[in-house]
């Protein structure tokens, strides 16, 4: 994470050298009127370069030092957290993801097949919730 915070931090200095770069050159060129979509774009990409330097920085500090991953002589297993329990072979995020993607076709078509959606997504939250309680992965 130190070389994401120093890569931020790097490219934030070069924005902000680009951006008084452009809108100089932009006031030379335009006789004194200032082009403003890219020099707003310019100054945004700075703050948002130097907000995640900042932020990854406190972050990094607040972990405590090194991570595994900033570590030359870390193995892989150092740094493998546990991330949760996940059900095997689930169609139930694809059942959910498409009625999703029916809710949106629905909005745009017309509002009866968006009711057939939001029913469909209610069987198919309930189904992912408590696919761990029934069948061959019951707990």
């Amino acid at each position: 994470m130190k070389a994401n915070v120093v890569l931020f931090w790097i490219l934030g200095v070069f924005f902000a050298i680009v951006a008084v770069t452009y809108i100089v050159w932009s006031l030379a060129y335009y006789d004194g009127h200032l082009e403003w979509a890219g020099a707003t774009a310019l100054i945004l990409s700075t703050a948002l370069s130097l907000f995640l330097a900042f932020y990854l920085g406190k972050v990094h500090k607040s972990q405590g030092g090194e991570l595994p991953e900033d570590r030359i002589d870390a193995n892989i297993d150092d740094g493998d957290p546990e991330l949760g329990h996940f059900s095997p072979w689930s169609w139930w995020p694809v059942t959910l993801a498409a009625s999703a993607s029916l809710i949106m076709l629905g909005l745009a078509i017309g509002f009866w097949l968006s009711v057939i959606g939001v029913a469909i997504t209610v069987v198919a939250l309930v189904g992912w919730v408590y696919e761990d309680y029934r069948g061959n992965f019951a707990r």
